[in-house]
């Protein structure tokens, strides 16, 4: 079978599944395969890929550091307008996504291929992510996603189609592996599978990888000042840093002091529950602080405002939508709010807890203490003009009343 299709570019891991895919990609279509690693945070090597990419006869590698622009050009962006799905999952997984998506789409035009392909199985949320992607900015590609096509739907049957094949497995690493189904990025780590499938049970202290439990971490508070410009963290303590150096230290130091950790069952796009726990220390900081930042500098009513329209903004990026028009809409509406969120927070990180313990904007505070004073303002505010701003507020409430009688 080959459909056409000369050329592929294939998002590849160098673990067993892509290296499966990478093998049965050249059998079942014919054709020559490209390859798309990318390392954006996972914690992982990404250049042993090239040697394993090399040993399966391919000639077109593509290693690329990916962290600055994850963390600059999507993360930042998302948080600026507070996103959260359903109230509790902080985008992690879905975020990557759309940066993944275009450089796959990028390689392919730069290459001459036919066709992109990726290793997310038929029942999640990320082939859809991938595909809304690559469809939005080139939209003739050819996708391709083998746990769509083939058979080989259990750990025992890739591992027999990669030693039929030659391809090589580390076979001590995968019979060490971790049960759970892992994702892991610069914004979080994702645990699905295994005892989670039952969501009664109780995640084991051993599954996480990137923070203490909050019964373990430091009796001492930890405390850190964020600087923002226009909605960004570009400081902390003073130290300016770089989007990804940000991540990295907040992720560290919030690990540290067990905050992040999340324990979730959220509704897939595909129709289904799904139960997973994260580790976002990085994310569950900036979270926390941007909404105090922007508690002092924006308009009450563009805030508000701002709050409406993050659910559906938090679903466009759940689902895939990132290269939508609707989004980049919403990115100008929320990015131009933006241009007055500046100033300093003090957060205090104590056993799992990111608390505000203070924040300040020279530039651009709203915060009147002459106004919002319980002593005497000298005239600054004038009491009695509430009196009538509540009549006013209260007539069709009386008019209602008074047609009960």
């Amino acid at each position: 079978m080959s459909d056409g299709i000369n050329k592929v570019v294939l998002a590849y891991s160098g673990g067993l599944d892509t290296s499966v895919i990478l093998k049965w990609l050249e059998d079942t279509y014919n054709c020559e395969v490209v390859t798309f690693t990318a390392d954006i945070g996972q914690g992982e090597e990404v250049e042993p890929a090239r040697a394993k990419a090399e040993a399966m006869g391919i000639k077109e590698i593509y290693i690329e550091d990916l962290r600055e622009k994850f963390a600059r050009d999507y993360v930042f962006p998302m948080f600026r307008a507070n996103a959260i799905y359903e109230g509790e999952y902080l985008l992690g997984t879905s975020i990557a996504r759309p940066l993944i998506a275009k450089r796959l789409i990028e390689i392919a035009r730069e290459t001459g291929a036919d066709a992109i392909s990726h290793g997310a199985t038929g029942k999640g949320n990320d082939q859809v992510r991938f595909e809304l992607g690559a469809y939005a900015l080139m939209p003739d590609v050819k996708v391709i996603a083998p746990w769509r096509e083939w058979d080989l739907l259990s750990r025992e049957k890739l591992m027999n189609y990669a030693a039929e094949h030659g391809i090589e497995v580390d076979f001590a690493k995968q019979s060490g592996k971790s049960p759970y189904s892992m994702d892991a990025n610069l914004l979080h780590i994702s645990y699905e599978g295994d005892l989670l499938e039952d969501p009664w049970n109780e995640p084991e202290e051993e599954m996480w990888r990137w923070s203490v439990s909050p019964e373990a971490a430091p009796d001492e508070p930890t405390y850190l000042e964020l600087t923002y410009e226009k909605g960004d963290i570009v400081a902390i303590n003073g130290e300016a840093m770089s989007a990804a150096t940000v991540m990295e230290t907040l992720n560290r130091i919030g690990g540290e002091n067990g905050v992040g950790r999340d324990d979730i069952v959220e509704n897939r796009y595909v129709g289904m529950k799904s139960r997973g726990c994260y580790e976002t220390p990085a994310g569950t900081i900036m979270l926390k602080a941007h909404r105090a930042m922007e508690s002092l500098t924006l308009d009450r009513e563009a805030a508000h405002l701002k709050d409406e329209m993050m659910p559906r903004y938090a679903k466009m990026v759940y689902n895939g939508y990132w290269w939508s028009p609707e989004r980049e809409m919403l990115q100008a509406a929320i990015d131009q709010t933006q241009q007055v969120v500046n100033g300093v927070v003090r957060v205090k990180l104590y056993k799992g807890n990111v608390i505000v313990a203070g924040r300040k904007s020279e530039s651009d505070s709203l915060f009147d203490e002459s106004i919002a004073t319980f002593e005497d303002d000298a005239g600054a505010y004038d009491q009695k003009d509430a009196a009538g701003f509540i009549k006013l507020n209260a007539l069709r409430l009386r008019v209602a009343a008074k047609r009960r009688k």
